[in-house]
C-alpha cells in the first residue's frame, strides 16, 4: 500500500497516489508492491528492500545515496495478521519530501497524520514533518513503557499481596514477566535506533531552527533510555522474588513428603520384626498379639506425627 500526504493549512492532506505523488511531501509504503516501488523511484528515489533493511551493518542503515538521507530504525507493531511484532522501518530523506517504508504496522504512522499540526515540530517542511514523526514515535514508546511498569505494578502486588499463591499462579507471573522483558528489551532496542538516526539526522542537516527540536528529541530519548534500565532492574528483582517463592514451595513439598515417608518408618520396624520367620518370637501365641502390634504401629506412626507438628515441619 502507498499512502501520499501533501502539506496544507498547517496540516496533512491525504492525496491519490495515482495523480498526487510529484506534490507529496510524505510517502508512506506500506508493504510495498513492485509497481507501487516503480511508481516512487520514478521521483528519484531507490526504495530499499525488506533485506536491505533488515541489513545490521551500519552502512546498510545510515547513509546518503545521491543527495538522499536514508536511516534505518526498529519498531515495534503489528505484522498483516495483526499480531505484535518487531521490524525495521527506513526514512528516505530526499531534498524535497520524506519517504518511509516499512513491512509491519507501527501505531505512530496511523496517527501521525492526524497529530501532525499539533506536533512540536510542526508541518513547516518535510524535515519538520520527519522530526513530527520521531517524536509521535517517542510518545508511542514512553507509553509502551509505561504499559510494561503498570503490568510489573499488577504483578508486584499479585506476588508480595498474597501469602501463598501456589505453583501455578508462580509460572503465570513468572512467563508474564518474561514476556514484559522480552518487550522491554525491544522498546530499548527502538531508543537505541532512533537515537543513532537522529544522531546522523543532525549531522547530515544543519538547519538552526530544526537544532531546538533535535537536542528535545535527544533529551526525551536519553530520559526513556534511563527508564528501561530502570524497568530492566524491577523485571530482574520480580523474576528473583518469583523464582526464590518457587524454591519455598518446592520446599516446603519435599519437607512435607519427607516427613510423611518418616512417620512410616516406626510402623514398618514393627512390622518387620513381627514378621521375622524365626521358630520363636516373644508374644507370637499371645490372643492379643495382633491388636498389640496393631497399637504399637498406629502409635508410633501418631507420635511421629505429632513431633512434625510440635517441631513446625507440617
Amino acid at each position: 500500500m502507498i499512502f501520499a500526504y501533501r502539506i496544507e493549512a498547517g496540516g496533512l492532506t491525504q492525496v491519490e497516489p495515482q495523480t498526487g505523488l510529484e506534490e507529496a511531501r510524505w510517502i508512506d509504503l506500506y508493504r510495498p508492491q513492485p509497481a507501487q516501488v516503480r511508481a516512487v523511484e520514478t521521483l528519484g528515489v531507490h526504495v530499499p528492500t525488506l533485506e536491505d533493511m533488515e541489513e545490521i551493518e551500519v552502512s546498510n542503515r545510515l547513509y546518503r545515496d545521491a543527495g538522499t538521507d536514508v536511516v534505518t530504525v526498529s519498531l515495534p507493531g503489528l505484522d498483516a495478521q495483526q499480531a505484535p511484532s518487531f521490524g525495521p522501518v527506513a526514512f528516505l530523506i530526499t531534498p524535497n519530501r520524506l519517504v518511509t517504508v516499512r513491512y509491519h504496522a507501527p501505531r505512530p504512522f496511523a496517527t501521525f497524520p492526524a497529530h501532525a499540526a499539533h506536533s512540536s515540530a510542526g508541518c513547516g517542511s518535510y524535515l519538520h514533518l520527519f522530526l513530527g514523526l520521531v517524536e509521535e514515535i517517542v510518545a508511542r514508546l514512553a507509553d509502551l513503557l509505561e504499559g510494561v511498569g503498570k503490568a510489573l505494578d499488577t504483578t508486584s502486588r499479585r506476588l508480595f499481596d498474597t501469602p501463598s499463591t501456589g505453583p501455578r499462579p508462580l509460572e503465570e507471573m513468572l512467563y508474564e514477566v518474561g514476556r514484559r522483558g522480552e518487550d522491554l528489551a525491544r522498546y530499548r532496542l527502538s531508543l537505541l535506533t532512533m537515537e543513532r538516526a537522529l544522531s546522523a539526522f543532525g549531522l547530515w542537516r544543519e538547519e538552526r531552527d530544526l537544532r531546538s527540536l533535535l537536542k528535545t528529541l535527544n533529551r526525551d530519548i536519553q530520559a526513556l533510555l534511563v527508564h528501561a534500565d530502570f524497568l530492566s532492574s524491577r523485571v530482574a528483582h520480580v523474576t528473583d522474588v518469583i523464582l526464590g517463592m518457587v524454591n519455598l514451595e518446592q520446599s516446603g513439598t519435599s519437607r512435607t513428603v519427607s516427613t510423611v515417608a518418616v512417620m512410616f518408618l516406626p510402623p514398618t520396624l514393627v512390622a518387620s520384626v513381627y514378621g521375622m520367620n524365626f521358630g520363636f518370637l516373644p508374644g507370637l501365641d499371645h490372643p492379643y498379639g495382633y491388636l498389640i502390634a496393631t497399637g504399637l504401629m498406629a502409635g508410633s506412626a501418631l507420635g511421629t506425627y505429632l513431633f512434625a507438628r510440635w517441631k513446625g515441619w507440617l
